[in-house]
C-alpha cells in the first residue's frame, strides 16, 4: 500500500489524496484548486489516470474537496463515490453550480478570445460531465461499517465541519498486515451552530489530517457574535449595509442560525432586512432543513419546541438577477449574505462593488480566505481593488471573524490527536498553508509524533520492512550496512520492496540493487 498526495497538500485548496491498496485504487476527495492555488496549480492535470481510480470516498461537499469529481468523470472516470447522505444531497446542487460556472466562464472567455481572433476553448467540465458523475453517487451514514473490497473496510465518523463532513476509518489487510489508516478531512470548530462536535478517533497506526488553523487559536464563538450583531446594528445607524462574503453551504446557515436567535432575543435592529442572494444558498439552505436529524441536539431541541432555526422574520432569500440587481439600488439597511465566501465569483462581487467604496457600509469576513483571493486581498488592506473593469475604493469597514470558521484551530486539532490512545505511527498533514502546517507539525513533534508535511506529489509507501533490515538513508552506503541487508534477505524482490520504502521512485529499485551489488564486489 502507498498514499499519493495529489492535490491540498502544501494548499488549503484541490484535496486530492490516492491510496494504492492491492490491485486498487482508492481516492480521498478530489477538489477544486481555488485562488492563488488555481493559477499556480491549474485544475485540468491530474497526477493519476482518472480511468484507473476504483472508488472515490468523499469527506464533504465543499467544493475544494468534491469540485473536480466531474471533470474525473469527464476523463473516464467511473468508480463508486462514497459520501454520506447529506453530503450528497448537498454535492447535487453544488456539483451542478460549479458546471453552470465553468460554462459560464468559457463563454466569457471565449467572447474575448474571438474578438482578438482566437480559437474557443473548452470549460473545465459542463453540465452534462456533472450530472454523469452524480449518478456514480453511493450513499453510506455515519456510523454504518462497508467493506469496499476484500481488505479494505470504511467507517464514516461526524466531523463536525459542516452538513454531512466525516472523518473516514479506514481498516486495510495487505498479505498479513493489517492497518488502521484515517482521514480526518476538514474538522469543525468548537460550537458550531447546527453541528455535532467532531468525533475522537481512538486508534489509528496513520493519519491523513488537516491543518488550516495549525498555527491560530480562534476567539470565544459568543463574543464573536455579539460582535458580529454590533457592527450589524452599528452599520444600520450610520445608513449603510452590510456585505458579508459566505459559503453557500455550511456558514450561510450558521450565520442564520445566530441571526435567528439574537432577533429572538430583541438585539436585532428592527428595521434590518437580511437577504440571502444566492441560488445555491437557498436551495442549500432547503436541504439542510430537510436533513434536521443530522443537526446537534441543542438544535434538535429548539426545533422540537416550534422553533425554526433557520427562519426568521425579515429573512428574505433572493431568486432572480433582477432582485440581485434590485439590493444594488439600497443605499441602507440590509445585510446581504452572498456568495461565494472568498469573493472570488457569483453575485457577492457585484454587492463589493456598489459597497465597498461607501464609508458608512461595512464588510465581514466569516471565513478562511486563501491566498491570492479578492477576500484575502481587501482582508490584508489593499486600498482599492478592481471588480468588473473599475478601480473601487476600499472604504467600507472591514471586520474579519476567525471564531466563525467552520475548521478546528491549533487547540483543537492538537486536542483530536491527543484523543487517540493507540497511535498513530506516523501523521500526514495537509490541506493549510506552509507556515499552518508547519507550526502544527512543531507542536506535534514536540510531543513525540512522527509527523510530516505532506507535499504535492509525495509518494509514501506504508510498509513495516525495517525489521528485515538496518534503516539506509541515502546511496552512500557503507560496506556493512550493504552486507548486513542482503545477508538478511532471502530474495531480490524482498530488497526491492524494502527500497521502495525509503520515498525512491519504483523504477530505480532495480538500478538501486545493482549499485549495492557492484559496491561489495568492488571492496
Amino acid at each position: 500500500m502507498r498514499i499519493e498526495f495529489s492535490g491540498g497538500a502544501g494548499t488549503v485548496t484541490g484535496s486530492s489524496h490516492l491510496l494504492r491498496v492491492r490491485d486498487k485504487r482508492v481516492l480521498l476527495d478530489c477538489g477544486l484548486y481555488q485562488g492563488r492555488d488555481e493559477k499556480d496549480k491549474g485544475n485540468d492535470v491530474f497526477a493519476y489516470i482518472p480511468s484507473t481510480i476504483d472508488y472515490l470516498i468523499l469527506s464533504h461537499a465543499h467544493i475544494d474537496h468534491s469540485g473536480r469529481i466531474p471533470l474525473l468523470y469527464k476523463r473516464g472516470f467511473r468508480g463508486k463515490v462514497i459520501a454520506t447522505p447529506p453530503a450528497a444531497a448537498l454535492c447535487r446542487i453544488l456539483l451542478m453550480d460549479s458546471a453552470y460556472i465553468h460554462e459560464q466562464d468559457a463563454e466569457w472567455e471565449n467572447k474575448k478570445r474571438q474578438r482578438k481572433g482566437l480559437g474557443p476553448i473548452e470549460p473545465l467540465y459542463t453540465a452534462k460531465d456533472a450530472e454523469g458523475a452524480l449518478t456514480l453517487l453511493e450513499e453510506v451514514d455515519f456510523n454504518h461499517p462497508v467493506e469496499l473490497f476484500e481488505g479494505f473496510r470504511m467507517n464514516f465518523l461526524e466531523a463536525g465541519h459542516m452538513l454531512g463532513a466525516a472523518i473516514t476509518e479506514m481498516y486495510i489487510q495487505e498479505e498479513e498486515r493489517k492497518i488502521k489508516l484515517v482521514y480526518s478531512g476538514d474538522l469543525g470548530n468548537q460550537g458550531i451552530p447546527l453541528m455535532k462536535e467532531p468525533v475522537e478517533v481512538t486508534e489509528a497506526d496513520f493519519l491523513i489530517m488537516e491543518s488550516t488553523y495549525g498555527n491560530r487559536l480562534h476567539p470565544d464563538n459568543q463574543v464573536e457574535h455579539e460582535e458580529l450583531i454590533k457592527i450589524i446594528n452599528d452599520t444600520y445607524r450610520r445608513g449603510g449595509n452590510v456585505i458579508i462574503p459566505s459559503f453557500a453551504v455550511g456558514r450561510t446557515q450558521e450565520l442564520l442560525y445566530i441571526l435567528n436567535e439574537f432577533q429572538e432575543a430583541g438585539k436585532l435592529e428592527r428595521g434590518v432586512k437580511v437577504y440571502v442572494d444566492s441560488p445555491l444558498a437557498s436551495k442549500s439552505t432547503a436541504i439542510f432543513k430537510e436533513y434536521s436529524r443530522y443537526f446537534d441536539a441543542e438544535s434538535q431541541e429548539k426545533m422540537s419546541r416550534g422553533d425554526h432555526v433557520l427562519e426568521f422574520k425579515n429573512l428574505f432569500f433572493t431568486e432572480s438577477v433582477e432582485d440581485s440587481m434590485k439590493l444594488n439600488r439600497t443605499k441602507k439597511g440590509c445585510v446581504i449574505i452572498s456568495a461565494s465566501g472568498m469573493a472570488t465569483a457569483g453575485r457577492v462581487r457585484h454587492h463589493l462593488k456598489h459597497n465597498l467604496w461607501r464609508s458608512e457600509c461595512s464588510v465581514v469576513f466569516v471565513g478562511y480566505q486563501a491566498h491570492g483571493s479578492l477576500g484575502r486581498i481587501i482582508q490584508d488592506g489593499v486600498k482599492s481593488v478592481t471588480l468588473f473593469g473599475e478601480d473601487i475604493a476600499v472604504n467600507a469597514k472591514i471586520h474579519s471573524f476567525s471564531g466563525l470558521s467552520g475548521h478546528a484551530d491549533r487547540k483543537g486539532l492538537y486536542n483530536w490527536v491527543k484523543a487517540i490512545r493507540k497511535g498513530p505511527k506516523e501523521i500526514f498533514l495537509t490541506h493549510g498553508d506552509p507556515e499552518a502546517s508547519e507550526a502544527l507539525r512543531e507542536l506535534l513533534a514536540h510531543d513525540g509524533y512522527n509527523v510530516r508535511v505532506a507535499k504535492d506529489g509525495d509518494i509514501v509507501p506504508i510498509k513495516d520492512y525495517v525489521k528485515l533490515v538496518p534503516k539506509m538513508d541515502d546511496f552512500d552506503l557503507e560496506k556493512r550496512t550493504v552486507e548486513a541487508a542482503l545477508s538478511n534477505l532471502r530474495k531480490k524482490e524482498e530488497l526491492i520492496k524494502y527500497i521502495e520504502t525509503l520515498d525512491f521512485q519504483r523504477e530505480s529499485a532495480d538500478e538501486i540493487l545493482e549499485s549495492m551489488e557492484n559496491i561489495i564486489k568492488k571492496q
